[in-house]
């Protein structure tokens, strides 16, 4: 049966995550790639546009692109956000820089945020997002019941209603923070299913935070399996070695069969631990099949704010959980708000973090690191169609960089982004330097 024509080819791509150091000619069809060819050298370029040249407009109308030798990526996953409270800082501060006072103040301020106030701040964060390259999200949403369940809901409408206005653009998954309290245990349970119903799309929390973890993640894990829903929680985000309720979970997991619908973020405590504890605790999570998530530059800001001297400094053993076979994303976590006042949802940004982080700068850690960001976040969020292969959904990024390494040591701000069978975004850089001064020597007379 012949191939239909292409509605757009683009030639010389670079894809790290093929390994093969090989030019690529690619073609896409109906919004799917019909073609991933290697080349056997640089295509010839009469009929392509070069894509440095090309704007948002111009990349609509062009039909074949040369990428000149650039990297081609499957739209980055970020897989840990909470765009509910982006951009709040000048609005909540946090003088100590600890989660506990993190938590404190915002929760004050929770009720001040209007219904319109939390959708622009999830509608700017998944706009910026996009044009990093990151075409799927995950969000966690914050769940002041404390204050009322019309509190509440109003963000739960605000991310639905956000959702609905970026999703030609973006892909969004909401996993509110519930926070399990016995004494409300219908009223929490009623709200939850509620916001299930409406199109929320797994079960969050942070059972390390309440009285009891082992009944918050027993709740939770039940309330996800009656529903069907996958399940996402915050696990030892402390630098207290003694803190352990991964381990809880993982027996809940096993317990209801949720290997590869169960995803713990943070892990903090992990990093604190004698190398024996820790090494025990990943292997049941491994055999629990836990998938991991790290969160570097929150968890660096954050952390160790108690200690003198030899400073913990809580990012979660990267290299021992990659090891072990788990699957592990990196993601943003908080942009610009009392739990983190820096961030811009770039997710190559937070890779390079994470490299430094993790002392990850061999070659093969280089593409580990591309896959925190693409493949394995993508798998823990359940995308089974993702990737750059014939016949699965063309959703991709273009960066200025000509290999894997290269992304990491120019963090490159010249960035193209397609999804939803057009390009979304284009952001190209235009840098001028001065020419040097040549060197008194070669300026003095004979």
């Amino acid at each position: 049966m012949p191939m239909r024509p292409a509605d757009l080819e683009l030639v010389n791509a670079k894809l790290p995550l093929a390994e093969d150091g090989r030019l690529h000619t690619l073609k896409i069809g109906d919004g799917r790639w019909l073609s991933v060819e290697p080349q056997e050298g640089p295509a010839d370029v009469g009929r392509h546009a070069p894509i440095a040249q090309l704007g948002l407009e111009a990349l609509g109308e062009a039909r074949s692109v040369d990428l000149q030798g650039r990297v081609l990526l499957p739209g980055f996953v970020d897989l840990h956000m909470h765009l509910d409270k982006a951009y709040s800082i000048g609005r909540v501060r946090n003088v100590s820089g600890t989660l506990l006072e993190a938590i404190d103040n915002y929760r004050a301020a929770a009720p001040e945020f209007s219904k319109e106030t939390i959708r622009e701040r999830i509608v700017r964060g998944a706009r910026e997002a996009s044009s990093y390259g990151s075409l799927t999200l995950r969000s966690h949403l914050d769940m002041p019941l404390q204050h009322g369940r019309d509190v509440a809901m109003r963000t739960v409408e605000a991310a639905l209603e956000a959702r609905e206005a970026v999703k030609d653009l973006i892909d969004i998954q909401y996993f509110p923070m519930f926070f399990y309290d016995p004494a409300l245990d219908r009223e929490l349970t009623e709200f939850a299913e509620e916001a299930l119903r409406m199109g929320i799309d797994g079960v969050g929390g942070a059972p390390h935070l309440a009285p009891d973890p082992g009944a918050g993640i027993r709740w939770a894990i039940g309330l996800a399996a009656k529903h069907g829903k996958p399940i996402d929680l915050h696990c030892d985000e402390t630098d207290d070695p003694s803190m352990k309720t991964i381990g809880l979970y993982c027996d809940e997991v096993i317990r209801y069969g949720y290997a590869g619908l169960a995803t713990a973020g943070h892990l903090c405590s992990l990093s604190a631990m004698p190398q024996d504890e820790a090494d025990r605790l990943i292997a049941k999570m491994a055999e629990a099949g836990v998938g991991a998530v790290t969160l570097p530059a929150v968890n660096l800001y954050l952390q160790g704010r108690g200690d003198r001297g030899n400073v913990r400094r809580g990012v979660t053993r990267v290299r021992e959980l990659l090891g072990a076979g788990i699957p592990v994303a990196a993601a943003s976590d908080n942009i610009q708000d009392p739990f983190h006042p820096f961030g811009r949802g770039d997710l190559l940004q937070i890779g390079l973090v994470t490299a430094y982080a993790a002392h990850m700068a061999r070659e093969e850690d280089i593409v580990s690191l591309l896959r925190m960001m693409t493949e394995y976040p993508a798998a823990l969020a359940g995308k089974t169609d993702y990737g750059v292969a014939p016949g699965r959904p063309a959703s991709f990024a273009v960066l200025d960089a000509g290999s894997g390494e290269a992304l990491f040591q120019e963090l490159p701000a010249s960035r193209w982004a397609y999804n939803k069978s057009s390009w979304i975004g284009a952001s190209v850089q235009r840098r001028q330097v001065a020419e040097p001064r040549r060197f008194a020597s070669e300026n003095a007379p004979a």
